[in-house]
């Protein structure tokens, strides 16, 4: 088994719901063998309290997210990211920054729970519902072979993960 630590970036345009959803749920589920960041191309500037109401319903930590934007990573004294998710339509069809040494990319969409109208409850059953599907796409991902798996395999794993149950149906990028 290799020791490695794998970086994963989760994108969306505010940062404030499903790309928090997806750091925290990937922090723990991957602890050990991945790290998880998440940014936006226009942070909102603050979670989303539904996507922290439901992180704590579930039990990961939320100490230390926060809304910011992609320019965080984009530096050279940013960490080096092995994976790119684009968790928002949007997200995925801007130009993204050059990342340094070019990490695999895939689109994961989702429907923005942020963007649901109606009552407390609708509100939260969406953020429940983000987080399933987040919490399957990336189950399926940590349980990819890394070390057994050559790069077009493993861009056509991720991708075939973007479509799992709840995708947008934006093709992958």
């Amino acid at each position: 088994m290799s020791d490695r630590i794998y970086n994963v970036l989760f994108l969306c345009t505010g940062n404030s719901a499903r790309s928090i959803l997806g750091e925290a749920i990937l922090n723990r589920e991957g602890k050990g063998r991945f790290r998880a960041f998440s940014a936006g191309s226009q942070p909102k500037g603050q979670v989303n309290p539904y996507a922290i109401r439901e992180l704590d319903a579930l039990g990961y930590a939320t100490d230390g997210l926060s809304s910011k934007s992609w320019d965080v990573f984009s530096g050279a004294e940013a960490p080096q990211m092995d994976f790119i998710f684009t968790v928002c339509d949007s997200a995925a069809g801007e130009a993204c920054p050059v990342w340094i040494g070019h990490p695999m990319t895939a689109h994961w969409g989702i429907e923005d729970p942020a963007a649901v109208e109606g009552s407390d409850a609708d509100i939260q059953k969406a953020f429940a519902q983000a987080a399933r599907f987040l919490k399957n796409r990336i189950t399926a991902f940590i349980n990819l072979p890394m070390a057994s798996i050559d790069r077009m395999a493993l861009e056509r794993h991720l991708r075939e993960i973007g479509s799992m149950e709840g995708s947008t149906g934006r093709s992958a990028s």
